[in-house]
């Protein structure tokens, strides 16, 4: 419940900056026209650094990250990127219904995502691989996922008692 309330929050926190880096006040057109058409050269998407796609994602957001992580037997590399890859992999992992709460373990290291633990059907361990695939910044998966259905429960069986006379 712990973890789950805390990767609500982490959700929240990633919409609120990404809703905040949204909001525009220049109502100068020209300046916007301008910085729209010095950002939509080729060159410019090709040198993109990480530190663009991160916003805001500091050095103690991310040795947080990593002690969470730790807890829950993950790991995660040194590098600002890894902690900020994580973040947002296990963020989209809890909040996608597809996707069981918790149960699939993630490693980031030097970009390179690595998913591990046991899940119930195919599409679970599919689509948890397709949104670490599609997260910024993640060079490759390693999907270790096991599918493996859980167990069916056993009908209990009535108790015979002797009738009372």
């Amino acid at each position: 419940m712990k973890v789950r309330m805390l990767a609500i929050a982490m959700v929240i926190v990633l919409a609120a900056l990404g809703l905040g880096a949204c909001q525009n006040t220049n109502t100068n057109s020209n300046a916007n026209a301008n910085m729209n058409a010095n950002t939509a050269t080729p060159e410019a998407a090709a040198t993109a650094s990480p530190e663009k796609t991160r916003g805001n994602y500091t050095e103690k957001e991310a040795q947080e990250e990593r002690e969470r992580a730790k807890s829950s037997k993950e790991t995660i590399g040194d590098t600002l990127d890894d902690a900020w890859i994580h973040t947002k992999i296990v963020a989209k992992l809890i909040a996608n219904s597809t996707t069981p709460e918790r149960k699939i373990n993630v490693d980031v290291v030097k970009n390179v995502v690595t998913l591990r633990g046991t899940v119930d059907t195919a599409e679970e361990k599919a689509v948890a691989e397709k949104i670490a695939k599609e997260t910024d910044g993640v060079k490759s998966v390693v999907n270790q996922l096991k599918v493996a259905p859980p167990p069916k429960a056993t009908p209990k069986q009535p108790t015979k008692t002797k009738p009372k006379y």
